[in-house]
């Protein structure tokens, strides 16, 4: 039977149409994938760029993760580190639980690889999973976890090793990771490795560099009358090693001598300047004879006479006994003042001429200071890596200091130095370093006993 000819024209005229529009609606799908191609790959130099910019492998770690989800648009995300066994995670990085979501997952360890995230563990190659419960190898979610139906995993490798697993989840989208998502996830596993390298290596010299730091460090002997506490904490930077040091020892005359002291620099050579230093300023402090801006004055010389050391701060005090209490007398060399801390927690900056930094002029005058320590007061000397912050004036950490020093004055000593070093207000860009020396208390008013009678006037 043939077909009316109204009806095949209209099928005529439609067809070309529809063909066009089929055609259009394609090119325009492709248009929108290349567009969200290139935002992905715009998107990758970015989170590349933004993760080895970091040093601290904590936060290069969470920055994987959240640079990943921000790539396919996951509403969770996670990184499970290996253990050195590969056997299982040793730890587990996640990004993306509300508050509530990790409240309620309080008390429940982390996965260590079974089920699908083992599955990855054990076969290291990039996965999609459209439905995590009918996967094979799914063993479920403990209590409390958020639903999660999809899942892209990627192995991250580091100089070849497998150093861990990305596991995204959920799209925001709520369509399932498409090829596109897997393969910029495994682009940047691919690349993370350096940054995580880096970081690891960054550790290790810091480490490293604050182990040796320490060694030059003395530990304080035993200065008592007087108790006495230090502490020394390094710098952010991964090569640096700082010219802070401190010293403290008791000499024949019963006179407890203490320095602190700075070399400018933050390298090896600023650390074996240090050293020599501290070395030279002992052998002279054993001249009883000599106040300490004589002794500054004759290590500077000498300093002169025998190395090329960087300029060097210092401050070198004496403290002894008068009377019911105690006198410091001390000189500087273009250090910063001492603190001090009476037991009611009173402080005062010991402000006075500063002198000339060692390694300036042998030729100018330091003078020198006195003043009274009450009983148990604390005389605290520090660098200025512990107030200094580039964003605001030095007094201001000054400031801040003393009231720290205040609010914790009846801590015991040890506790007292680090609770300084654990809330310092500087920028932490320098090393910092602090000694503190404390005067023994007044000793106890013996009470009367009851019913005793009290002595007569006569």
């Amino acid at each position: 039977m043939e077909e009316p000819s109204e009806h095949r024209r209209r099928r005529r005229s439609r067809g070309p149409s529809h063909r066009l529009e089929a055609e259009l609606e394609r090119i325009d799908e492709q248009l929108r994938q290349a567009g969200r191609a290139k935002d992905q790959l715009q998107g990758l130099l970015d989170a590349v760029l933004a993760i080895t910019q970091e040093l601290e492998l904590p936060e290069v770690l969470h920055r994987i993760v959240t640079a990943a989800m921000g790539l396919v648009g996951a509403r969770y995300g996670a990184l499970g580190v290996l253990h050195e066994s590969g056997e299982y995670l040793d730890q587990f990085i996640t990004a993306g639980l509300s508050e509530s979501q990790r409240a309620d997952l309080a008390g429940i360890d982390f996965p260590h690889g079974r089920g699908v995230l083992g599955h990855l563990i054990h076969h290291p190659e990039p996965m999609r999973v459209e439905d995590i419960p009918s996967h094979p190898a799914s063993v479920g979610f403990p209590p409390g976890h958020p639903h999660m139906g999809t899942l892209l995993g990627a192995a991250v490798r580091v100089r070849g090793t497998i150093y861990g697993d990305l596991y995204l989840s959920e799209r925001r989208d709520g369509r399932p990771f498409d090829r596109a998502d897997e393969e910029i996830v495994v682009a940047l596993a691919g690349v993370v490795g350096i940054a995580i390298e880096n970081a690891r290596l960054f550790g290790q010299v810091r480490a490293g560099a604050e182990h040796f730091q320490r060694l030059l460090l003395p530990t304080l002997p035993d200065l008592h009358p007087f108790a006495s506490a230090a502490v020394y904490r390094p710098a952010s930077e991964p090569d640096h090693i700082g010219g802070d040091w401190y010293d403290a020892l008791m000499l024949p005359d019963g006179v407890c001598a203490a320095v602190i002291g700075d070399v400018v620099g933050h390298d090896l050579r600023a650390a074996a300047a240090m050293s020599q230093t501290r070395s030279m300023l002992r052998a002279l402090l054993y001249d009883r004879r000599t106040p300490p801006s004589g002794i500054l004055a004759q290590l500077d010389r000498t300093l002169e006479a025998t190395t090329d050391n960087p300029v060097t701060t210092a401050c070198l005090a004496r403290l002894q006994s008068e009377g019911a209490g105690w006198t410091m007398h001390w000189s500087t060399a273009g250090h910063l003042p001492p603190l001090l801390l009476t037991a009611d927690g009173r402080t005062e900056y010991l402000r006075a001429e500063p002198g000339v930094p060692l390694g300036v002029s042998t030729e100018q005058h330091r003078p020198d200071h006195f003043c009274s320590v009450p009983e148990g007061a604390t005389v605290v000397f520090f660098t200025d890596g512990l107030v200094e912050h580039r964003a605001r004036p030095v007094d201001e950490g000054l400031d801040v200091l003393a009231g720290l020093a205040a609010a914790h004055a009846a801590l015991p000593l040890e506790d007292f130095v680090r609770t300084l070093a654990d809330h310092h207000p500087s920028d932490g860009h320098d090393d910092m370093a602090i000694l503190a020396l404390r005067t023994p208390a007044p000793a106890p008013t013996p009470a009367l006993s009851p019913g005793r009678p009290r002595p007569s006037r006569g």
